[in-house]
């Protein structure tokens, strides 16, 4: 059991009998009145968000999660109205052996995702409810603006597009077929790996 001053960002815990992570925490500490812990947490079944408030003395239990790698194999992205995308993986020894998540349930981490990439999958009760992605991966620049002249010294950004359709911003040095590093988590670039 933990106590609601131990729910950090990236742990899993039961509360109403499902598997949460938490996303956020706050402390907050009101006049004449008990602290309350403010928790954003993501129900890893169905994907959803909340937030919620905790007294200090609540307890939880820690969720059993397992990890195993898996790879990536591919996404459908253009079903018929009403269906989700659907992200197909398998594990990673083993190509048959397949499962498939939602946009929903795997969250902005679809934007890192490209073919073959090892993440591990996260299991409850056996059965995989979420991936994480490496913490850094590479990827290769497709489209990069130029930079224009005299305007590097600021230590301005531009947007360039990734080989996965990824947009994001990166230092005005990086030219179209750069390979880059990116922070998954954050989004954020991290550091030029090869120049064209």
């Amino acid at each position: 059991m933990i106590g609601s001053n131990e729910l950090k960002p990236g742990v899993f815990f039961i509360y109403e009998d499902q598997p949460y992570q938490v996303l956020e925490t706050h402390h907050l500490k009101m006049q004449q009145r008990r602290p309350v812990v403010q928790t954003k947490m993501k129900n890893v079944l169905n994907g959803k968000l909340y937030e919620r408030n905790f007294a200090q003395s609540d307890l939880f239990e820690l969720a059993d999660i397992e990890r195993q790698n898996v790879k990536f194999l591919y996404a459908h992205t253009r079903l018929p109205a009403g269906r989700q995308d659907e992200y197909w993986f398998s594990e990673e020894n083993s190509p048959a052996k397949r499962f498939q998540l939602s946009e929903a349930v795997i969250g902005d981490s679809v934007k890192f995702l490209k073919p073959n990439t090892i993440c591990q999958a996260l299991l409850f009760n056996g059965l995989v409810i979420n991936i994480e992605l490496p913490v850094k991966m590479e990827f290769r620049v497709v489209e990069a603006p130029p930079a224009i002249r005299g305007d590097t010294a600021q230590g301005g950004v531009k947007q360039v597009k990734l080989e996965n359709g990824a947009q994001i911003n990166v230092p005005l040095f990086i030219n179209q077929d750069d390979t880059i590093r990116i922070n998954t988590e954050s989004g954020e670039y991290v550091e030029r790996v090869s120049k064209s």
